[in-house]
């Protein structure tokens, strides 16, 4: 094992992220507020809300021992070099520069589920289970792994072999072809996610002709908004938590309400919900987002092709070879503080595109009953109401209830 200089990069870039999560994690426990704010007092009782303080602060201690644990078992890894000797045990399984990587990667992969099982096993039937928020069986929990294991295993190891390909072929270059390959699965994905990937999780069906189906096209229909299909999806069957959303572009767009969300919110909550995600399409913000995802998988890609094949890389992993799988590995931890800055770019525009979608909900009439409906989804989710603002900068892609709420009673000719 070679402890250069780039090594003790790494294992700095690794300790300071930790550190700052760490930090924040802290920052945002001190903040937990133990007095109800006076604009929730009319959908908290004083049990209720110290239900969501408990349940705010086991999620954060369970968070920061896991991260700890996390933290600690990748820098054994890097200090034994444990990423140089898996390579060397790649590349005698087969010469095949493509297969040596589905081998490596399948490894690290199937090694990460294993870890993690444990950790949302604890999460779902224990923490969860706990606040009555789990409807998940053990069986539905299993098959769910095996679905994604699959679909991870199809979909990245498809995109992950076809890189190593390109590579192969063009060399540096190769980051080009490969964005353009990565550019099409993201479209795909957008376009027929909840027709191809969804129906693998949940039954989704269409919504039933009645009091809902009948507000919510005449509100569509009045806002000049083009409806192709609205589905309710079955939510309850994991969680008793709401939401709704849209999916798809052009003819493959889609309404999807959580059978929760129904059962627990009127017609006119429900409807004020969709008009904040109507308020999305109406600003482009899905194409917008497409495009800043193109836009860092394009950085992301660039800035790799400038490290591949770098023997000194594959010295800090425990290598005296260099190889596309080591250059990947080094390159994803390297890359940790431009994801950092892309991430916090990311979510400062997106919760500002919620306030947006939230004031042409209420510029279609709709404030209070959207007001409503976030609190009950807030009240319903047990969403921790004082964050640490340090904390939302850095991991909110949604702004908090209050703020939201705040945002919409500055405008009173809205409401």
């Amino acid at each position: 094992m070679e402890y250069n200089a780039l090594f003790w990069i790494i294992i700095f870039i690794v300790t300071g992220e930790y550190l700052l999560s760490q930090y924040l994690s802290l920052c945002n426990r001190r903040a937990a507020s133990q007095e109800l704010p006076e604009l929730l007092a009319g959908f908290y009782d004083k049990e209720q809300y110290a239900r969501q303080q408990d349940y705010f602060k086991v999620n954060n201690r369970f968070g920061s021992v896991t991260s700890t644990l996390m933290w600690i078992l990748t820098v054994i890894l890097l200090c034994i070099g444990f990423f140089g000797w898996l390579n060397g045990k790649s590349l005698e399984i087969t010469s095949s520069p493509v297969l040596s990587a589905l081998v490596f990667f399948g490894i690290v992969g199937l090694g990460s589920e294993l870890i993690s099982l444990p950790v949302e096993w604890y999460e779902t039937f224990v923490i969860e289970e706990r606040f009555g928020f789990n409807r998940m069986t053990k069986c539905t929990f299993i098959l769910d792994k095996i679905k994604s294991l699959l679909l991870t295993a199809l979909i990245g190891g498809m995109l992950l072999g076809l890189t190593v390909y390109l590579y192969e072929i063009f060399g540096q270059m190769f980051w080009i072809s490969a964005c353009c390959a990565v550019m099409l699965v993201l479209t795909f994905m957008s376009l027929f996610y909840s027709q191809w990937i969804v129906p693998v999780f949940n039954k989704q069906t269409p919504l039933e002709s009645g009091e809902l189906r009948n507000a919510i096209e005449d509100f569509a229909s009045e806002a000049g908004f083009q409806i192709h299909d609205i589905y309710v999806i079955d939510g309850s069957r994991r969680s008793t938590k709401a939401n709704a959303y849209f999916s798809g572009w052009g003819a493959t767009k889609r309404i999807v309400l959580y059978d929760t969300l129904i059962q627990d919110f009127s017609v006119h909550e429900i409807v004020a919900v969709l008009a904040h995600e109507m308020g999305h399409c109406k600003h482009n913000d899905t194409l917008k987002m497409w495009s800043l995802s193109i836009f860092n998988v394009l950085l992301l890609f660039f800035l790799f092709s400038l490290t591949i094949d770098n023997t000194y890389l594959a010295g800090a992993l425990g290598s005296r070879e260099s190889s596309f799988m080591l250059s990947l590995v080094a390159f994803s931890l390297l890359y940790t503080p431009v994801s950092l800055v892309t991430g916090l770019v990311i979510n400062s525009m997106t919760r500002r595109a919620e306030y947006a979608a939230d004031l042409y909900a209420a510029s279609c009439g709709l404030a209070v009953p959207l007001i409503e409906g976030l609190k009950k989804i807030s009240v319903k989710s047990l969403t921790n109401l004082t964050p640490d603002k340090r904390y939302v900068w850095f991991y909110y892609s949604h702004p908090t209830l209050l703020q939201r709420m705040a945002n919409l009673n500055k405008r009173k000719d809205l409401l």
